[in-house]
Parts: structure tokens; sequence; C-alpha cells
């Protein structure tokens, strides 16, 4: 069964290949471009695990973890944080919050997929 997988991140060249790698992993891929987008498609959509930038404009990435941990229909939706400015105690609270990673952007292709795939299990 084809994992459907959420990315949420407003930067256009980090979306592309991270899309082209987890698509030719065959996972079925959709982007948001920010938070209030992702929380509208989690609510229409099924989707498996989401991959959440932590600062983005409009809402960022916390806020949105907030929002849809709070909201039945998507609260049970794996979140791993993936950003370009680790923060340590962003970390904590996102981790204490239930999210169920936070990784580097510099992260390793294969490192990656062991972790989501960790998940989504």
């Amino acid at each position: 069964m084809v994992k459907k997988i959420l990315i949420v991140d407003d930067e256009t060249d980090f979306i592309e290949l991270l899309e082209y790698k987890l698509k030719s992993d065959r996972f079925d891929v959709s982007i948001a471009e920010n938070g209030i987008i992702a929380f509208k498609m989690a609510k229409k959509e099924k989707f498996d695990l989401i991959l959440l930038d932590v600062k983005m404009p409009k809402q960022d990435g916390v806020s949105t973890f907030e929002q849809l941990k709070a909201d039945n229909e998507t609260k049970n939706i794996p979140v791993i944080f993936i950003t370009a400015f680790p923060d340590a105690e962003v970390k904590k609270k996102v981790m204490d919050m239930g999210a169920k990673d936070y990784i580097a952007k510099s992260y390793d292709d294969g490192e990656l997929l062991l972790r989501l795939n960790r998940v989504l299990r």
C-alpha cells in the first residue's frame, strides 16, 4: 500500500528535492507551502505522515502542530519536524507534544528514509 505524505515547507528548492526523493521511493506526496494550507489539506485527505518545517510564513510549524493535535480528525497523524534551524527548546517542546521525530535539513537520504519508515510502521 502506497503511503501518503504531506510536505509542509515554504522553500521551493527543498520541496522539489524531497518530493523527487520520496516519489522515487514510491510515496504519494502532496505539498503545502504553509501551515494554514496544510491544516485544511489534513482535514480533507487522509495522510499517513506529515513532514513539517518549523519556520514558515503565515503560520509556523509549531502553531500548525498545535492545531493538528487539537483537532479530532487530525490529531493522530504522525508528524516529523524537518528544519534548517535546529533549536533544542523547540525540539523538546514538539517532542513533548507528540512529534515522532525532529530532523535537520542537512539529513542523509538513507537516514531520512529509515526514520520515515520507522514512523510509518
